[in-house]
């Protein structure tokens, strides 16, 4: 316990002091990486750990967003009671997929979930009261009386709403419900041999998945300062699954590292010639796929953890359960 405190400190010194020496911009686009993180973090739990995929997730990030901005724009919430209330409203919502996922399996639930998407995408702009296609803005809202105008001020609230659920997931992951989620995705007649309900298992999933993605939706809203559902497409609910996918799956600092690498690389790219940062954006996802079957965070266990050193101090950080001994897969690089 004492020695996973130094890496922790510093990490958390590194994000709070970092964005003091970058332009407004810059930290503006850590904020936007971050609550993508934050998103991918939620489908982690969903599809890394507890083995359901999911094409949809675009249309939480929007229920969250709308629930948010509804809340503090037409309802007059404080920014701090329409946070976790847009996440609980998200999470109720999750149960409209809680029912097929307990009827469903595999690609049979990954065209289920592409449904809820498209069909979320398509309802809100029926709605006057969500702006139609035209959208609508949200004013940067205040906290606890103080204005939040600057990006750096926001990014250090998604930052401490990011470290609290972070946390909340590593202790999560670890506790009985976590290695509930990894034996259902390993062998699902295994897991009920064992005494696991499938349904009830499979519903915390989905509730938790869409609880951090509600709040990563309603932390968007109020970073960009506009909805329009054309954003919360099915591309983006393909880009949250890469993330994962590059980063890690069934880890919790490969979906921080996916969301990095995936949100921030376009922007590094932008000064080139148009078709310069797709064709380095495209192969660079396509050489992490291959040479990195593990994702980021896997190689980076592999690789600059042989010493086992910074192996082991990275697993007491964030330590995930284990389906197997042994394994080199996927939670055993949580």
């Amino acid at each position: 316990m004492r020695a996973r405190w130094p890496w922790v400190l510093l990490l958390v010194a590194l994000l709070a002091l970092g964005p003091q020496f970058l332009k407004s911009y810059q930290v503006y686009l850590l904020s936007l990486a971050a609550v993508y993180a934050l998103a991918a973090l939620g489908l982690n739990l969903l599809t890394g750990y507890a083995g359901q995929i999911s094409l949809g997730h675009a249309g939480f990030l929007a229920i969250g967003g709308y629930s948010a901005a509804l809340l503090q724009v037409k309802l007059a919430w404080p920014l701090w009671a329409s946070l976790p209330a847009a996440g609980l409203l998200t999470a109720l919502l999750g149960l409209v997929l809680v029912i097929p996922a307990l009827r469903l399996s595999e690609i049979y639930l990954a065209i289920a979930t592409l449904g809820f998407g498209v069909a979320v995408e398509q309802l809100l702009p029926q709605w006057a009261w969500t702006g139609g296609h035209q959208g609508f803005s949200i004013p940067r809202p205040e906290l606890f009386g103080l204005a939040l105008n600057s990006d750096l001020a926001f990014y250090y609230l998604i930052l401490a709403v990011g470290l609290a659920l972070v946390w909340i997931a590593a202790n999560a992951v670890r506790a009985p419900l976590g290695r509930a989620f990894v034996a259902i995705r390993d062998n699902e007649l295994a897991a009920q041999a064992l005494g696991i309900s499938l349904a009830r298992t499979k519903s915390y999933a989905f509730l938790l998945s869409a609880f951090y993605t509600g709040i990563a939706g309603a932390l968007y809203a109020n970073l960009v300062g506009y909805l329009n559902v054309s954003t919360f497409n099915l591309g983006l609910s393909i880009l949250l699954l890469s993330m994962i996918a590059v980063g890690g799956l069934a880890s919790i600092p490969g979906s921080l590292l996916g969301a990095a690498f995936l949100g921030l690389l376009p922007q590094v790219l932008s000064g080139f010639s148009a078709w310069v940062p797709q064709f380095i954006y495209g192969a660079a996802l396509l050489l992490v796929v291959i040479f990195m079957p593990y994702g980021i965070w896997g190689f980076l266990l592999q690789t600059v953890g042989r010493g086992r050193g910074l192996m082991r101090s990275a697993r007491r950080l964030f330590p995930g359960p284990r389906a197997e001994s042994g394994s080199t897969g996927g939670d055993d690089h949580a």
